[in-house]
């Protein structure tokens, strides 16, 4: 049987995996496809190839399809977000130095408050933070984490655009003093010395869409059953990779020289929620680090894609523009109606209040069984997407 080509885009990053598993287990050729994947050095690299044609689908940072939709920053390109491929999965750092003057031994590793204050305390001056895109949740949540400080760069805080592979290097060069980065490389700068992990994202907002699986716009309503079997293929590599005796597989298939190039047993530490945060080898336990399809993580709200819209907006204006934006681009309706019939539990609505639910909650859905949350943010606020 003949297979559709299909050239989906990557950056070396552990929320890369339902592409790669995709591939790697026989989903997507099930599915009618060759997937080929092509690992990117930047996001910026990505952007431009999807954007040019050259890929025909990516991982993408979940704030990208809104900005680029909505024109924000100089390109203004539709983009669709098909679904969601991860939820969670950042982990902040900071130099061995500060993390001393911090007492970060002593803080409670999901204590959001407790780590930025000590953090601010700590500081010689304004901190140089690596983030990998300013379009991105590491950014947002960033902003939304020092603004519950009392603070928000550039006044105490200088944010630095820094691949995520590199990110380890800089903080060795000094380029940086904290980053806030998708693992492993959150884990492979603790493991080599480099940086203590002090705090997950997840302790921010405890359910945010890291990345989605995007498409043009223009494409997906070119292509639909080709976008439908891509989505149908990534859909169930994240169901697979959600079964904890899948961990290791999971580890060892991205540790390989096409994707992360890492040993297996760091790339293991988000999947298993234990985490080692410096070269010392202390642990941590680190609840959600990262989810790829409980709770409804695949399901592209939109009420999501408006919290991303609320936040760029805070700072960079353009807020109709980016709401409307958010609304076009996060597709449930194309979620709905192909991955309905694939046997996904669809949730009732396609917006809710974010930031609502402390714990595990049973909504009313297609097949009855669906629970979500916790999604709480860290001070308490809950985000309504009206």
């Amino acid at each position: 049987m003949s297979h559709v080509a299909l050239d989906a885009g990557f950056v070396p990053l552990l929320d890369a995996a339902p592409l790669a598993i995709a591939r790697e287990l026989g989903f997507a050729a099930e599915e009618g496809l060759e997937l080929r994947l092509h690992r990117e050095p930047s996001w910026s690299a990505l952007r431009d190839r999807l954007l040019w044609g050259g890929l025909q689908a990516a991982h993408m940072l979940s704030p990208m399809p809104v900005a680029l939709t909505a024109g924000i920053g100089g390109l203004r390109v539709a983009v669709d977000a098909l679904m969601v491929l991860s939820v969670n999965g950042d982990m902040i750092g900071v130099r061995p130095g500060i993390a001393g003057r911090m007492g970060a031994a002593a803080l409670d590793f999901g204590d959001a408050f407790a780590v930025g204050r000590a953090l601010i305390a700590a500081a010689d001056g304004p901190l140089r933070v690596g983030a990998p895109f300013p379009v991105s949740m590491h950014a947002e949540l960033l902003h939304y984490w020092l603004r519950s400080l009392g603070g928000d760069p550039p006044a105490a805080f200088e944010i630095r655009t820094v691949p995520p592979p590199r990110m380890a290097e800089a903080m060795a060069q000094g380029e940086i003093d904290a980053f806030c980065v998708g693992e492993p490389w959150g884990s492979f700068a603790a493991e080599m010395g480099m940086t203590q992990l002090v705090l997950p994202g997840a302790a921010i907002w405890r359910f945010a869409p890291e990345k989605v699986l995007a498409a043009r716009h223009d494409w997906t309503q070119a292509n639909p059953e080709i976008a439908a079997a891509l989505m149908r293929a990534v859909w169930r590599a994240c169901r697979w990779i959600a079964e904890t005796e899948n961990v290791g597989t999971v580890a060892e298939i991205m540790g390989r020289p096409d994707y992360l190039d890492m040993a297996s047993e760091i790339i293991e530490r988000p999947l298993r929620c234990r985490m080692v945060v410096n070269a010392r080898g202390d642990e941590r336990s680190a609840s959600q680090a990262i989810e790829f399809y409980r709770g409804a993580a695949t399901f592209p709200w939109r009420s999501q894609a408006l919290w991303i819209a609320e936040s760029m907006a805070r700072r960079m204006g353009h807020r109709e523009a980016l709401r409307e934006a958010a609304r076009a681009c996060f597709r449930p309706d194309l979620y709905r109606a192909t991955l309905g019939p694939a046997g996904a539990d669809l949730p009732g609505a396609s917006e809710k209040l974010e930031g609502a639910l402390p714990h595990r909650s049973e909504v009313a859905s297609t097949l009855g069984t669906l629970l979500l949350g916790p999604d709480s943010f860290h001070d308490g606020q809950v985000f309504d997407p009206q």
